[in-house]
């Protein structure tokens, strides 16, 4: 043997190992059957060679000469030398000597004869020394007579000796049929019966061993080519790790139990392969919001520190300089403020709390804000069209910060003088749509999967004072969320952008 192979053999021999289990109780069941086959087949064998022989007895008690007369000869000894004896019709004394040598011998070996009258007298027949002769007792004699008489059937019977020798015996009813005079008890010796059934029996044995040997043999490779998908499965597990989770198992390998463990598997790293990416983004946006947010305190800090540095150098006593720091540095105050406000509400958010809703006209809640569009526009021409008649279930103050944050989004994007923004409030089936288009200078299609992210900007060349920390559209798809509703982006360079929320006008 290999040493390649050595470590197979031994692993299947293991008894934790599957392929061993299988094999072990598999043979196990076959030898169970096997070894009830042969009982059965040895029980059933043996009661038909008994039968055979209890009818090969039976037959020839039939071809014996009849004895029904001896009980009319007194002098007739208990044992004969003959046997079957035919008394004459007259007789009414002993029977001679030469009457006797008339009488034919039965010569059969190891055959045992015994008439017993009706008052179960037994007379032994047996002319062999080395047979012995059965004897039940007179009730029992009494019993086997009368079940005859009645046309019962009676068995053979296995009786034994204090030796332990055992005969097959059966019983005849001697005499005319209508009116027996006694019974023929015959029996032989199960010595060679006994012989026949435990040759068949080793033969059995044998072969059952030969099948088992067989069995092995041919169920060994049947098996580990049946338990080939499952390794299959075992190494895919094995090769499995947070790199590597792209390998997939065939799921129609031919076994029902295979495919759907296969199918399974491949569910299995399917949800993992999404969970490590899902955490691979979560961890990648953790880290750009993490340097983001640390990159937007760090400016303002930075004018603030500056300032500061000018004050201490004498710029105190320069009316206008200290009124320009001071200025200033309000200014990055006032945005580290809002910024940090805006930190918070996105974690507020972040927490799912528990949002405050009632009833409220859609069309009310923006015509409200018209004026404060205006002024926030400036010179750019802003159009408003919202249908009073939509009421839904929100919160007003969040929904108006959803408001103001698109509409500064595109008040930041478009041009001073000949920006134009128009605000639209419509029913679209169970939903409440608030669409804010401008024709500012639009987006590139690869930023906008990106343009509700934390920090994210679609113009990393554009200034602090025209652009803000990138958290606008985050918080408002936060807010929009909270109610249910969705919140898309469509935009085309050149000509412009289109930010479209839809709430849902029921509950949820």
């Amino acid at each position: 043997m290999t040493d390649r192979k050595a470590p197979l053999l031994l692993r299947l021999l293991k008894p934790e190992s599957l392929r061993y289990q299988l094999l072990s109780r598999s043979l196990f069941v076959l030898a169970g059957l096997l070894l009830l086959i042969g009982t059965l087949q040895h029980i059933l064998a043996k009661d038909f060679i008994y039968h055979n022989r209890a009818e090969a007895l039976e037959a020839q008690i039939q071809a014996m000469p009849p004895l029904w007369h001896m009980d009319n000869i007194p002098a007739y000894p208990k044992k004969f030398p003959y046997n079957g004896y035919v008394a004459p019709d007259d007789a009414t004394s002993a029977a001679s000597p030469e009457s006797l040598s008339n009488m034919p011998a039965i010569t059969q070996p190891r055959l045992s004869l015994a008439y017993v009258s009706n008052t179960g007298e037994r007379t032994v027949l047996t002319i062999s020394s080395e047979t012995w002769t059965p004897e039940l007792s007179q009730a029992e004699y009494m019993k086997i007579l009368e079940d005859l008489k009645n046309h019962h059937d009676v068995n053979y019977q296995l009786l034994k000796n204090s030796e332990g020798a055992q005969q097959l015996v059966v019983f005849r009813l001697a005499g005319p049929p209508d009116s027996p005079v006694g019974l023929i008890q015959a029996g032989n010796d199960t010595d060679l019966l006994q012989t026949v059934l435990a040759y068949q029996l080793t033969i059995f044995a044998g072969l059952s061993i030969l099948a088992l040997a067989g069995g092995l043999s041919l169920y060994l490779p049947i098996l580990r080519k049946t338990l080939t998908p499952l390794s299959r499965i075992v190494k895919a597990a094995q090769r499995t790790d947070a790199v590597n989770l792209t390998e997939r198992l065939p799921i129609s390998q031919g076994q029902q139990e295979i495919d759907l463990l296969s199918e399974a598997f491949n569910g299995m790293l399917g949800r993992l392969e999404s969970s490590f990416e899902t955490e691979r983004q979560t961890t990648e946006r953790m880290r750009r919001f993490v340097a983001d947010a640390s990159h937007e305190l760090r400016t303002p800090l930075t004018s603030i520190h500056g300032f500061l540095e000018v004050l201490l150098r004498g710029a105190v006593s320069n009316p206008e300089q200290l009124h320009r720091a001071l200025t200033s540095m309000k200014l990055e105050s006032t945005r580290i403020n809002k910024l940090v406000e805006d930190l918070l509400l996105l974690a507020k958010l972040d927490q799912a709390p528990e949002l405050v809703k009632v009833d409220t006209n859609l069309g009310n809640l923006i015509h409200e804000l018209e004026l404060q569009l205006h002024i926030l526009g400036g010179e750019r021409e802003v159009q408003m069209d919202a249908d009073v008649s939509i009421s839904g279930c929100c919160n007003p103050d969040q929904l108006k910060q959803v408001v103001l944050n698109l509409f500064l989004n595109a008040v930041q994007h478009t041009d001073a003088n000949q920006g134009k923004i128009s605000l639209k409030l419509a029913k679209t089936g169970a939903y409440a749509a608030i669409s804010i288009t401008d024709n500012g200078t639009g987006i590139h299609p690869e930023h906008i999967p990106h343009l509700f992210e934390r920090f994210y900007r679609s113009e990393f060349s554009r200034t602090r004072l025209s652009g803000g920390a990138g958290l606008g559209l985050s918080i408002t798809q936060s807010i929009v969320e909270a109610h249910g509703g969705t919140i898309e982006a469509a935009s085309i360079v050149g000509e412009g952008s289109t930010f479209t929320v839809k709430l849902p006008l029921a509950d949820v």
